[in-house]
């Protein structure tokens, strides 16, 4: 099991990386980070992570599941043609693709959740990442966990656990 996990060099949320990292870790995966920089990106509570990977270099086909994790550094960070591509070649080579939080309104711009059922982030103050969903021919879904086909949404950190032990049940 190879998995790249995405991050946004700045403001990542930390729960959403390191909580299913020791799940995939325990896993036994062979676990990857990527990100718009190279160096040590910072998570909002100051977590810190060494990132592998820029985005431009990724290559989907070395990896089995591609997972993007949100946080206030997503919208910023990760939000661009170089996130578009990869989450294209994620569907277009059937691999899993899962984002959770705020991120999955990045694989709604990148065209890949049209007609696709999924959730993502929202409060009552911002409603700007389900918007991105439903203009972008998603069908938005209140669910925690959202899983179509090979593409798994999460709302945030409450369900990480969750989210990390369906990606590892759906690799096994």
């Amino acid at each position: 099991m190879k998995i790249v996990i995405i991050i946004a060099f700045r403001d990542f949320k930390d729960e959403e990386y390191f909580v299913p990292q020791e799940i995939f870790d325990k896993a036994g995966a062979e676990i990857k980070v990527a990100s718009n920089r190279l160096g040590v990106a910072q998570g909002v509570e100051g977590g810190e992570v060494n990132v592998d990977i820029k985005l431009s270099d990724l290559n989907v086909s070395e990896f089995d599941a591609i997972v993007f994790i949100g946080g206030a550094g997503a919208p910023k960070n990760l939000d661009n043609q170089d996130s578009y591509r990869i989450a294209k070649d994620a569907v277009a080579q059937n691999k899993l693709l899962c984002a959770i939080c705020i991120s999955p309104a990045i694989l709604a711009k990148a065209g890949v959740l049209k007609g696709k059922r999924a959730t993502v982030w929202t409060s009552a103050l911002n409603k700007k990442a389900k918007k991105a969903l439903e203009e972008n021919g998603a069908i938005y879904q209140k669910d925690p966990i959202v899983q179509d086909g090979k593409i798994i949404t999460a709302d945030g950190p409450s369900v990480a656990k969750e989210f990390a032990e369906k990606i590892i049940d759906l690799l096994k």
